[in-house]
């Protein structure tokens, strides 16, 4: 591997940057058969190419306590720099000689998964990196019984002027939902005790939040494991109270899928829609587009319509966020990816 982990003290803050300036796209994603994460550029937003010929950018067992990660989230703060949040979890872990149980506790008092960690990662350039894992189930006394912690996504509360972190957990086998806290400044610990962010209707369980805020409005999708696990939508004027159950399904597909997620097309007002079409062989990204958050066109699956990936398949639990030109080039230029923009 030849990425850098570096000590977060030596990296140097970034001024903030505005849409005017965003001229490509970068996707994130991971894979089953390597808990590693991988990086895919876009010059358009439709043809995503991997930076590393779809080989892992940072192997998981270098910064993972479970030697793998899963469900990567990027997202560009307020100062500039960029921070990852992972989910520390190695499915396999057995199989691949970390382990010599299933999962790290008892499958049956926490049932599938049971992870207790997640990988927060910082970087001024997408290059450097420093990483630390934070043990939720350390984070507050309360917590010492939960099941899993997955799926971390990360938004700027414009009120409180933190980072809001939010992920899925559930405590023993209990029924998954969404909770919030707020990361320290330094990026390194949890400040508040989780809170539910939303509670689904007659205690069925919900994964994969994912916030993007429209004028005045949040919008979180999510998927829901009402029946077939799928995209289902709340809107609130706050980032983390007040969402309103709306039954509606918002993804097209008639087969499981989960993790979506949201990015905005640069100088449009459009935003394209990912979820994870998990229940399909080989696993593949569908895509739709929406400019209200109401009606969403359906744009297929990747190299099944407009949408590409040039050199990767099977991704798994994806995140774009807009780049500039100069981080774009420079993200390639270490890579060795032939791509110009």
């Amino acid at each position: 591997m030849h990425y850098h982990l570096c000590n977060a003290s030596a990296q140097k803050k970034r001024k903030a940057v505005t849409e005017k300036e965003m001229a490509a796209y970068l996707m994130v994603y991971f894979k089953d058969d390597t808990h590693g994460l991988y990086m895919a550029l876009s010059k358009d937003g439709y043809s995503f190419t991997d930076v590393n010929n779809a080989k892992p950018i940072i192997a998981g067992d270098t910064i993972a306590e479970q030697k793998g990660i899963r469900d990567p989230y990027i997202y560009r703060g307020p100062d500039g720099m960029f921070y990852l949040a992972l989910t520390d979890l190695h499915i396999y872990g057995q199989k691949a000689g970390y382990r010599t149980t299933e999962w790290e506790r008892d499958g049956k008092q926490y049932g599938w998964g049971n992870n207790r960690g997640l990988v927060l990662m910082k970087s001024p350039d997408l290059i450097n990196w420093s990483h630390k894992v934070l043990r939720v189930d350390q984070s507050f006394p309360e917590l010492a019984n939960i099941g899993c912690a997955w799926a971390p996504e990360m938004i700027y509360d414009e009120v409180k002027k933190k980072t809001m972190i939010y992920f899925s957990m559930r405590f023993g086998v209990g029924k998954e939902k969404v909770y919030y806290s707020y990361l320290s400044d330094d990026f390194t610990k949890l400040e508040t005790v989780p809170k539910p962010i939303f509670e689904y209707p007659n205690g069925v369980a919900y994964i994969d939040a994912d916030i993007t805020k429209v004028g005045n409005k949040y919008h979180m999708l999510y998927a829901s494991h009402d029946g077939t696990s799928g995209v289902k939508q709340a809107v609130s004027d706050s980032v983390n109270t007040g969402y309103v159950y709306d039954p509606k399904w918002y993804d097209p597909e008639k087969v499981g899928c989960e993790a979506p997620t949201v990015y905005k097309r640069i100088g449009e007002n459009k935003w394209v829609m990912i979820y994870d079409i998990y229940r399909i062989n080989p696993h593949n990204f569908g895509f739709s587009e929406t400019t209200d958050f109401i009606n969403f066109t359906n744009l297929g699956r990747f190299n099944e319509g407009v949408m590409k990936s040039t050199n990767f398949s099977v991704p798994k639990h994806p995140a774009v966020i807009q780049v500039t030109r100069k981080e774009a080039q420079a993200l390639a230029k270490k890579w060795g990816l032939n791509m110009k923009f």
